[in-house]
């Protein structure tokens, strides 16, 4: 299921935004003229040797702090999937792009508290020339992530 669809059949009020095709969230949000405080980017990351898998999300103009990471996840040996691993996990995407529904690839997703103060984020669709901007709200309802303190 695609994330448009999974957002029509819950029945959430979203918006679609098409724009020139971009393969990073950095310049998602140039296309878009919004601040990368509002694009949330997502890094897919091996826990624990890959015995299981967390969607990282995390706004366009930050990185992931690895460690800091860990110790909120409770010690979890952490580390960025690769290209294939991306693919193997979210098969109805375009190579590159890692939708911030992990629960729909059976994986947890945890956000980066920063997000969660904006009314909107926006985000790739299920490729890298689509856009899809949603209420913070509806997608912590819709997702239930973790929500922590990780990005530096």
């Amino acid at each position: 299921m695609t994330i448009t669809q999974l957002l029509e059949q819950s029945e959430v009020e979203f918006q679609m935004i098409p724009h020139l095709e971009t393969r990073d969230a950095q310049r998602l949000a140039q296309s878009l003229h919004v601040s990368g405080k509002e694009v949330a980017k997502t890094v897919l990351l091996k826990a624990d040797r890959g015995f299981a898998f967390v969607v990282a999300m995390l706004p366009a103009d930050k990185r992931v702090d690895i460690t800091r990471l860990s110790e909120s996840l409770g010690g979890s040996h952490l580390e960025v999937a690769s290209e294939h691993e991306i693919v193997e996990h979210c098969p109805d995407c375009e190579l590159g792009v890692l939708p911030p529904f992990g629960s729909q690839y059976g994986m947890q997703t945890v956000v980066d508290a920063s997000l969660a103060h904006h009314r909107d984020i926006f985000f790739e669709a299920n490729n890298h020339h689509q856009a899809i901007r949603m209420r913070f709200a509806d997608f912590r309802k819709l997702e239930e992530p973790l929500i922590m303190d990780f990005a530096r």
